[in-house]
């Protein structure tokens, strides 16, 4: 199977996922239910109508056909019958109803021990997946909810879930997820986390590792009309708004997760850092940096710094060049500054940019210069004697790279100043007297 740029062997523990996908390449398209044309709902095909003719991503050429030639061009109806999703998004409710399978939605509110105390059910398939969104979106008192922070002489309100944030996951669970199995959205909210279960796995070729870059179609109709309407990102940029949007407000990124038979993607609802929300801010008004940029700029002042090797794992990213793709020109306008090589490299903010913005971080030793990490190892075998390099490590501080304590305990063994016993797991430092 062809994944991108590569072709790859399918996996006996993969077929499996690859007959589901198969089946859904063709639902769109399907007419499981017998509908004519003249059986959709008005409102409902007045309202895509006057959407589409009044996005600014339709063509004029597609703006000007009339309402039978807007249904076959989105595929909404083939000769005089509805497709599958023509029947989603303008047929009527008991057609969508026999559909294989309409989506419905579950949200359902929990306290701080986990116990469900508020559900809320959309599950009557009156609503098409444009009105399925709005509905959450109102329907849900939460979503107003925020926490205040200073913004200079002011205060301002951070949603603890942000609308745009909300939107998107919704349309990537209701694009992406297989409309040839059952099973219900879940909308977890819990007391420090919000958490949207989808039926189904990823696409082929899709993990959560690589899901920021890796864009696979699964419905690739539907997805057509959520850009048009612009309930959606253009493929496989809708999780790049939402790290850009989580970031920028001092948030931790998403994490998706899969397990057998769902996929969950988790968003926190703590602010990890509100120093980073103004300094994002201003920094981006004087630079007018581009989204990668963003992110990764939000990512390295949230840590405080990053090696290369965790940068590229928390992106999913190859090294070299994709590193360089989403630094973009973060070093060459002096933002950020790097030290050490290759997998070692370590990014950090530019401390005459911290002091210019006001930025007013967690100390943190991620940065420590090297004679002074040398220093601390040095002080600790003094104090406590013989010593493994987990002990070290944990007790100078678990901030600091692994990799760079190890590079300094090397050095220091070559000149003698530390000696060494036993080995691998029993491997010990000490001081020589």
């Amino acid at each position: 199977m062809r994944v991108d740029d590569e072709c790859k062997p399918i996996l006996p523990d993969e077929l499996t996922r690859l007959m589901t996908d198969r089946a859904a390449f063709v639902w769109e398209t399907g007419m499981y239910v017998k509908a004519a044309k003249p059986d959709y709902d008005k409102q409902k095909l007045e309202q895509f109508v006057a959407d589409v003719r009044n996005s600014d991503r339709v063509s004029n050429f597609v703006k000007a056909k009339n309402t039978d030639e807007l249904l076959e061009h989105y595929l909404f109806a083939i000769g005089n019958q509805l497709t599958n999703l023509g029947i989603l998004w303008v047929g009527k409710r008991e057609h969508r109803a026999r559909l294989l399978y309409a989506p419905s939605i579950q949200f359902l509110k929990y306290d701080n021990q986990e116990q469900k105390v508020f559900k809320q059910v959309w599950d009557d398939y009156s609503l098409n997946p444009k009105e399925l969104i709005q509905a959450v979106w109102d329907a849900i008192p939460d979503w107003r909810e925020g926490i205040e922070v200073e913004d200079g002489l002011y205060r301002r309100t951070i949603l603890n879930y942000d609308e745009t944030v909300i939107r998107e996951l919704l349309a990537n669970a209701l694009v992406h997820r297989p409309y040839t199995i059952r099973g219900d959205i879940f909308i977890n909210l819990y007391i420090d986390r919000l958490e949207i279960h989808n039926p189904g796995l990823f696409p082929l070729g899709v993990t959560p590792e690589n899901i920021l870059h890796q864009s696979v179609q699964r419905n690739p109709h539907l997805a057509k009309v959520f850009y048009d309407l612009k309930l959606m990102e253009k493929e496989g940029s809708g999780y790049d708004r939402m790290y850009e949007t989580l970031l920028s407000q001092g948030k931790p990124i998403p994490v998706p997760t899969e397990g057998n038979d769902r996929v969950a993607i988790k968003v926190a609802k703590r602010i990890a850092n509100k120093q980073v929300i103004q300094f994002m801010e201003t920094v981006h008004k004087e630079f007018q940096l581009n989204q990668k940029e963003l992110i990764s700029l939000g990512l390295i002042a949230q840590h405080t710094a990053l090696t290369s090797t965790e940068f590229a794992n928390t992106l999913g990213l190859n090294f070299d060049e994709k590193i360089q793709d989403w630094l973009g020109n973060l070093i060459k306008l002096k933002l950020i500054k790097t030290k050490g090589r290759t997998k070692g490299m370590t990014y950090f903010i530019e401390p005459s940019v911290l002091k210019k913005h006001d930025f007013k971080g967690k100390t943190s030793l991620r940065n420590i210069e090297p004679h002074r990490l040398k220093h601390l190892i040095w002080e600790d075998l003094h104090v406590y004697k013989e010593s493994s390099i987990g002990n070290i490590h944990e007790r100078i501080g678990l901030e600091i790279p692994r990799r760079a304590i190890r590079y300094q305990i090397d050095l220091m063994l070559k000149t003698g100043e530390i000696q060494r016993a036993g080995d691998r797991k029993t491997r010990r430092y000490f001081i020589d007297n």
